[in-house]
């Protein structure tokens, strides 16, 4: 995706400081009050010790979970759907706060993240050198080209990124665009932080394009491919159902002859985290694009199936879209 900056450059050429609102005056009020809330929010993370930080995340997540009890009660409809009875109902209850908890934390990271410097994300990830070394080696299979990295909403994948960035690989992502400009461009610049390149999804092919042409030249890939799809895509089991997901992943991994690298990330205390390794898996280029892109995506998703299962806390149960929903087939 081409990365699409919402801001215009200053008198004399010069561009806005990294962060900065845009200096466009157009735009409805409210954009301009969440990106000042958004921004004052990551300037006080920033200023706080990261302990600090996390209880105030931890003292808002406790009282967002008690208050919106109709989120609450949807993600753990969503627990019993999938574990059935492998989790008593207090089990179930304590597994949602833990899911929302982690994604408290996982904002304060984000929030953080231009902050946090390779000596501290070496303590929050113990087994950094293995994971590093395990990119290394797919790379080096690659013959000079990139790899997929294939993670999902699990531990804190922007985290990930700069842990991989500032080892000197070269890392980018897709995002969704922000309705809001301001907000978008703040959210892109604190993603990559430590110069991991933010794509923005459009939908249309230039995206695509630009995604082959940085892992061609050997950049890895990173993608979040455990998201239901807006429209008809790959039918996919997945935690006891049948999932839309993208074919982003397999199509890449096709096209680019690329290998897919399959990681899951899981907070194990407040500052740490632990990464568990799976097989590299690799794209038959004589076999059907179709075929392949359903293969490697079914291949993926059920190793991340078994790790939810696990470990439900890890995931994240609230978003909006239930990968599980039915997609209506003229979407």
């Amino acid at each position: 995706m081409e990365s699409a900056d919402a801001s215009e450059p200053s008198p004399g050429g010069a561009a806005p400081a990294r962060g900065a609102p845009p200096r466009r005056r157009s735009g409805p009020l409210q954009w301009r009050i969440e990106w000042a809330a958004l921004a004052a929010l990551g300037a006080a993370c920033r200023a706080l010790p990261l302990s600090c930080a996390q209880a105030l995340a931890w003292g808002f997540a406790r009282a967002a979970f008690l208050a919106m009890r109709g989120r609450r009660r949807e993600a753990e409809r969503r627990m019993r759907l999938v574990l059935g009875d492998a989790l008593p109902p207090r089990g179930i209850r304590r597994q949602a706060w833990l899911s929302l908890r982690n994604t408290a934390f996982n904002l304060v990271d984000m929030l953080r993240i231009g902050k946090t410097g390779e000596k501290e994300l070496a303590r929050m990830f113990p087994q950094a050198p293995e994971c590093l070394a395990h990119i290394r080696e797919a790379l080096a299979g690659a013959e000079g080209r990139g790899v997929v990295l294939a993670l999902p909403h699990c531990g804190n994948w922007d985290l990930a990124g700069s842990l991989v960035e500032l080892a000197g690989i070269p890392i980018f992502s897709v995002a969704a665009r922000q309705r809001n400009p301001y907000v978008n461009k703040l959210l892109n610049d604190m993603r990559g932080g430590h110069g991991m390149a933010v794509l923005e999804r459009d939908g249309g092919p230039r995206v695509f394009l630009e995604m082959l042409r940085r892992v061609k030249r050997g950049e890895v890939f990173a993608i979040l491919p455990d998201t239901r799809s807006r429209v008809p895509a790959l039918a996919v089991p997945f935690l006891g159902g049948t999932a839309n997901l993208a074919r982003g992943m397999g199509l890449l991994a096709w096209q680019a002859r690329v290998p897919i690298v399959p990681l899951v990330m899981r907070r194990t205390a407040w500052r740490r985290f632990e990464v568990e390794f799976f097989p590299v898996l690799r794209a038959d280029p004589s076999a059907p694009r179709e075929d392949e892109e359903l293969r490697l995506t079914r291949e993926v998703v059920a190793r991340f199936d078994e790790a939810i299962r696990r470990d439900p806390g890890q995931w994240f149960w609230y978003n909006r879209r239930w990968v599980l929903d039915p997609v209506q087939p003229d979407a």
